[in-house]
C-alpha cells in the first residue's frame, strides 16, 4: 500500500517530535508532503481530512500522558477513514498510557491508526551537569523511525490490516496536581532579544516592568525557552532533574507497534 500523499501534524517545543515525524514521513518518499505545525498555536476551525492521504502526529508524553496542549489542538483534525500513525516522544523515563490516549482520540476522531511508535527525545529537564537522554533523538533513532511503515508494504487497503494494539491501559494514568512553576531569567544576561516569548508555545512570557515574566499559570514546563534562549539567560530548576538523572539515565529504545 502507498500513499503519494502524506501531512504531518506535529507539537514540538524542543523540536524532538517533529525530528521523528520528518524521520517517518521522508522514508515514505511520497510525492507530497504538508504539515501542520500545531507547537505555537492550534487551528481556528476544524480541518477535515481525507482517506487518500497518511498523516503522522508526533506529540511528546508529560507525566506519562499526552501533553494536555497537544490534546487540545490535535482535536481541531477529523479524518474520513483517513490512515494515521500516533508517534508519542517521552524523555527516557515512559510513556505509560500516552500512545493509547493518542491512538484512541484518533480513531474516535476518524482516522485509522495504521502503526504507531514511541520515541525517545531529550527530556524537557535534562541539563549538561545532568544528561537525561541527551541529544536524542539520535540517528539511529531516526533509522528506527523508517522502519515503523514495514507493515504498509505488506498490505493493499486498509481493510486487509487488523485493528491495530499499542501499548497502555485505559482508564488512562490520572496525573497529580502541577505545582505552577516556570523558568527564570538571569537578568545580567539577558538581552532581551524576546526569543523566548517566539518560541513559548502558550504564550506564558512577556516583558513586564522592564524585566522577562514567565506565568506559573499558564507555563507547561516544556523548557523550550530555556533550551533555546541565545544567552543561555533561562532556567529551570526542579528537584525531579536529578531523580530523573540518577534514576532514568539508561539508554532505552523506541518500540513500534506494526
Amino acid at each position: 500500500m502507498e500513499y503519494k500523499n502524506v501531512h504531518i501534524i506535529y507539537f514540538s517545543p524542543t523540536h524532538t517530535s517533529a525530528k521523528i515525524a520528518y524521520a517517518i514521513a521522508e522514508a515514505l518518499e511520497a510525492d507530497t508532503l504538508s504539515e501542520s505545525d500545531i507547537t505555537h498555536e492550534g487551528l481556528k476551525e476544524l480541518l477535515s481530512m481525507g482517506g487518500n492521504e497518511l498523516v503522522i502526529v508526533a506529540v511528546p508524553v508529560y507525566g506519562g500522558r499526552v501533553a494536555e496542549t497537544a490534546m487540545d489542538r490535535i482535536r481541531m483534525f477529523k479524518g474520513n477513514a483517513t490512515p494515521v500513525i500516533p508517534v508519542v516522544v517521552y524523555g527516557n523515563r515512559d510513556y505509560e498510557d500516552a500512545l493509547k490516549e493518542l491512538s484512541d482520540a484518533l480513531s474516535a476522531q476518524g482516522f485509522v491508526p495504521v502503526s504507531a511508535g514511541a520515541f525517545i527525545g531529550e527530556h524537557s529537564y535534562s541539563r549538561k551537569d545532568m544528561p537525561i537522554a541527551a541529544g536524542r533523538p539520535d540517528k539511529d533513532d531516526l533509522l528506527k523511525a523508517s522502519e515503523i511503515l514495514k507493515k504498509l508494504d505488506n498490505v493493499s487497503t486498509l481493510t486487509d490490516l487488523q485493528p491495530l494494539e499499542v501499548k497502555g491501559n485505559f482508564p488512562y494514568k490520572v496525573k497529580g496536581p502541577s505545582t505552577p512553576q516556570a523558568p527564570v531569567t538571569d537578568e545580567d544576561l539577558c538581552t532581551q532579544c524576546e526569543y523566548c516569548i517566539d518560541v513559548c508555545p502558550v504564550a506564558a512570557i512577556s516583558i513586564v516592568d522592564d524585566r522577562m515574566f514567565s506565568d506559573p499559570s499558564l507555563c507547561i514546563k516544556c523548557c523550550a525557552c530555556v533550551k533555546e534562549c541565545p544567552e543561555g539567560a533561562r532556567t529551570f530548576d526542579t528537584p525531579y532533574t536529578a531523580m530523573l538523572h540518577k534514576n532514568f539515565s539508561a539508554r532505552r529504545e523506541p518500540e513500534l507497534f506494526i
